[in-house]
């Protein structure tokens, strides 16, 4: 009799047909840091250090440039779509704002000062607060309806990745000495202090199901945690060097997380054994799971195939038959 197959081995076997990638080439005219998929998954947008903000549809297997966002007068370092109304995103620039786009009319809805230049970015998931971080560790908290400034925290430690709790009332920060800062939410109050890797603790996620969130680190260990119980449950270490970024498919089954390593590696969340990973050609920047599908959006620092000293500006999804 033959055993059945364990949830692992049918995912393994899942990925063995649905291992092809689509290149969007030439996107951008430089470095893409940051990429997202709205919450239907019918769009995904891409930040670059070109000052744009470039938008995908996806139909069927095809990538197809609908629009470019220009205004922004810095680096677009990380975006950050609504959690539940399609059309709106969030971006963070070096240029001191935070804009809210609307893609129904592919223009931008608002423009917000803020008071330095800005890294990261985080819209609650009840998509009633932005959150941003800028170089010099403020984070600054609006009112994503009124456009106001709520409020604004100083840190004495470097802030890395901010991240809120999927009920919207935490708020946690990797920091440079390998903590994760836990704050109640609205009023900012140190909850609890997580040493989560012996370095510097580079990037946050939750999975969409609330049941984990993850950590990466210098170390270039993941280490994956139960959201309620704030443990830690396991650690990924197939990677070699400092791990940039994470993200969970939207069933919470899949951790990928890059890194400069030429591999993606994607997890099984359950076991910690390894499902996939996909090779690329240089440092990886950003990953994005689809909220819906094993489809996987990323962009790595490649460089232009004709002209070594340009960035291809371009970003790929994976996780296609053919």
């Amino acid at each position: 009799m033959v055993s059945p197959k364990t949830q692992v081995e049918e995912l393994q076997e899942y990925f063995k047909t649905h291992n092809k990638t689509r290149e969007a080439t030439k996107a951008h005219s430089a470095k893409v840091h940051s990429v997202g998929w709205n919450c239907d998954g019918k769009r995904l947008a891409s930040g670059s250090f070109d000052k744009s903000v470039v938008i995908f549809t996806l139909d069927r297997e095809r990538l197809n440039k609908e629009s470019t966002y220009r205004g922004h007068t810095g680096s677009v370092d990380q975006l950050c779509w609504h959690a539940s109304m399609p059309d709106l995103l969030s971006t963070a620039s070096g240029d001191k704002t935070v804009r809210i786009w609307d893609a129904r009319v592919g223009k931008c809805a608002t423009i917000i000062n803020t008071k330095g230049e800005n890294i990261n970015i985080t819209w609650s998931p009840d998509g009633n607060t932005i959150a941003v971080g800028n170089k010099e560790d403020l984070v600054t908290f609006i009112d994503a309806r009124m456009h106001k400034i709520l409020a604004e925290e100083q840190f004495s430690f470097e802030v890395n990745e901010i991240a809120w709790s999927n009920g919207s009332d935490l708020f946690f920060l990797t920091n440079g000495q390998g903590c994760v800062h836990i704050l109640n939410y609205p009023d900012l109050n140190l909850q609890q202090v997580l040493k989560a890797h012996p370095s510097t603790c580079i990037c946050i996620e939750f999975d969409p199901t609330g049941k984990y969130f993850a950590t990466g680190s210098a170390d270039a260990l993941v280490s994956l945690w139960d959201a309620e119980e704030l443990a830690c449950l396991r650690v990924f270490s197939r990677l070699d060097w400092p791990v940039r970024t994470i993200s969970f498919s939207h069933d919470g089954k899949l951790l990928a997380s890059a890194s400069e390593d030429l591999i993606i590696d994607i997890g099984d969340t359950e076991t910690g054994e390894k499902v996939a990973d996909i090779s690329v050609d240089a440092a990886t920047f950003t990953v994005a799971w689809h909220p819906k599908q094993y489809i996987l959006a990323y962009a790595c620092d490649d460089k232009d195939a004709n002209d070594r000293r340009r960035d291809a500006g371009s970003l790929k999804v994976w996780g296609f038959t053919e």
